[in-house]
């Protein structure tokens, strides 16, 4: 009886003992798989150096000698932008302001040099062949008056014709008078010298050329004594009273002058006064050496103040004012060459870059026609350290339409 009891109790021993190896084995399954990390989401396969373009296998990148690297489903958050603390985002003197609706001024200033109306060349051609008899402007650039005499001219052909009328005249007949006459007229005979004849009754074969308007003398192709031919060209005279005035200005702001905008320059030469004008016309053609558009100004120039050859200071009168546009600082724009984005703050210390359209630019504004909404928060300063070509290309490996 002993001896049963004694086996009893060893073989409860050994099954609690086999039972607690089981479950401590059973436990420590347990906890390894609980240990073991969840397997992670591939989402797509792309290269570092190329991360525009995905794949949907590993292997090696068709552009670089190198794996391709997985992107997993729980990176998407660090893909949307840069993580920047707030003690790193005052190390870089980082700033942000609010896309915000503005109206934009369109301002416009440029220089030019003063060059001559050439509207208000004036040409005294000889009305009929014959000899300088005399001349009174005897140089170029010579200043003259409205009226002053330029040379006389001696006509000798005249003598036949004239003489003719003279003799039809005194026949009373007025059919054959008028006649006469028209053909004198048609002989580019000047009415003073038919009235002469007239009033004279003897030939008039000496022309004196006359200054119509105040100017100078740009062109002089006479000589006293020198025989010229009918229409042959002799002065050519411009008047000071408006000036030309051709600015060029970027294709960037070809918004910025129309027909008919009002228009003011200053010189150096004349401190403190200023001279008004307007754009009478856009030139069609682009400066090819500059690349630049040019528009035309008519200047008024009182007192002939300005001489062709000086340098002005040019700007519109008015700053015109658009519709409200969407817009931010222009240093917040970031150019590449190809295109225009910024780095858009998402939130909770995250920074995107975000590609835009931009539009005109003025007063240190640009409009933002897409990509941003009224009210984002865009980065103005420090935002090139951020948007590094390193620093996109490794972090961020798509950027955001």
């Amino acid at each position: 009886m002993k001896t049963l009891t004694l086996s009893a109790i060893a073989l409860a021993v050994l099954l609690a003992a086999g039972g607690g190896y089981y479950f401590g084995q059973h436990q420590n399954h347990v906890a390894s798989d609980a240990a073991k990390p969840a397997e992670r989401k591939v989402l797509y396969w792309y290269d570092p150096m190329m991360p525009g373009q995905r794949f949907d296998k590993p292997g090696k990148s068709p552009f670089m000698d190198m794996e391709l690297v997985p992107r997993y489903a729980d990176e998407e958050k660090a893909a949307a932008g840069v993580a920047i603390s707030t003690q790193q985002q005052q190390n870089l003197g980082m700033k942000t302001v609010r896309v915000e609706k503005r109206q934009l001024a369109q301002s416009f200033s440029s220089y030019a040099t003063v060059s001559i109306n050439e509207r208000s060349l004036t040409s005294y051609p000889a009305p009929a062949a014959g000899v300088i008899a005399k001349l009174y402007v005897r140089a170029q650039q010579q200043q003259v008056k409205a009226g002053e005499p330029l040379a006389e001219i001696w006509v000798p052909q005249w003598t036949t014709a004239q003489q003719e009328y003279l003799a039809v005249r005194q026949l009373g007949d007025a059919t054959l008078t008028r006649a006469a006459r028209e053909r004198l007229a048609l002989q580019f005979m000047p009415e003073e010298i038919i009235r002469g004849v007239e009033r004279s009754g003897k030939p008039q074969t000496r022309l004196t050329l006359r200054a119509e308007r105040a100017g100078y003398v740009v062109k002089l192709d006479a000589r006293e004594g020198a025989q010229v031919a009918a229409t042959a060209p002799l002065f050519d005279i411009a008047a000071l009273d408006t000036v030309w005035l051709v600015v060029d200005y970027p294709q960037t702001q070809a918004q910025s002058l129309i027909a008919g905008s009002d228009m003011i320059a200053t010189s150096e030469s004349w401190p403190g006064i200023r001279f008004h004008g307007k754009v009478s016309e856009l030139l069609p053609q682009m400066e090819t050496t500059t690349r630049t558009l040019q528009a035309r100004i008519v200047l008024d120039n009182p007192d002939n103040k300005l001489k062709p050859g000086m340098f002005l200071n040019v700007s519109r009168a008015e700053q015109t004012r658009g519709a409200a546009v969407l817009a931010v600082p222009e240093e917040a724009v970031i150019n590449s060459g190809e295109s225009q984005r910024v780095l858009l703050a998402t939130g909770d210390g995250y920074f995107r870059p975000v590609n835009v359209t931009t539009g005109a630019t003025a007063g240190g504004w640009t409009e933002i026609t897409t990509g941003v909404k009224e009210g984002d928060n865009v980065v103005t300063s420090g935002q090139f350290l951020i948007d590094s070509e390193a620093s996109l290309r490794s972090a961020l490996p798509e950027v955001t339409q």
